[in-house]
């Protein structure tokens, strides 16, 4: 009987420290890796919640390792802290990178050269979005490089690529729409050309 009380508490010792090892490991996992995140509203609507709530919010796979480097392509999903509100995550569409040449919608300039270190974004159903178009371009670097730790998330340019959580790579559920998130751009929303791109054909030519 002691034999056997004994074999309980090592096993409840051996349960408890493993308890203790795997959850770091797994937050670790969480936060370098990759985490799932509900999406809500309609900012990117069709691409995401295309029946608003009516089946429910699409809930999608946040990729974290691929922007550890802040490393972003035209066309990719993101998400990052809302400019407006450091508690909220705010999900958009890559569309300029540094050196484009773009035009806005209802931005303060009506053509605009994205600036070196930053990117735009913008929710796919415009006039229902809080992005680039509101904020002005977002810094690709961190953030702590451009400011002072004091002024939180808010810059003269935008909000840093330092803040990005991650990109969506799959759409997770319902399970009807269980789909690979591709890259890609609406053909309207293409940037007018690219200064760096035409700088070095230019190089090239020479």
């Amino acid at each position: 009987m002691a034999q056997q009380a004994g074999a309980g508490r090592r096993y409840v010792r051996a349960f408890v420290s493993g308890f203790f090892v795997a959850v770091p490991v797994t937050v670790t996992v969480l936060d370098r890796f990759a985490y799932v995140a509900r999406v809500e509203g309609a900012s990117m609507q069709p691409s995401l919640n295309p029946e608003g709530n009516v089946t429910g919010s699409d809930v999608v796979l946040l990729n974290r390792w691929s922007v550890r480097n802040y490393q972003v392509r035209r066309g990719d999903i993101v998400s990052v802290l809302s400019p407006k509100n450091p508690q909220q995550k705010i999900i958009k569409r890559v569309i300029a990178l540094e050196g484009d040449f773009i035009k806005t919608l209802g931005y303060k300039n009506r053509y605009l050269k994205v600036p070196d270190g930053h990117f735009w974004i913008e929710g796919d159903h415009h006039g229902h979005s809080l992005d680039s178009n509101s904020f002005g371009p977002a810094l690709r670097t961190p953030w702590r490089a451009r400011c002072s730790v004091k002024c939180c998330v808010w810059c003269s340019h935008g909000v840093s690529l330092g803040l990005v959580h991650g990109r969506a790579s799959h759409i997770i559920w319902p399970p009807n729409r269980w789909q690979r998130i591709e890259p890609s751009i609406p053909p309207e929303r293409m940037p007018l050309l690219n200064w760096h791109a035409d700088a070095t054909e230019d190089e090239e030519k020479d």
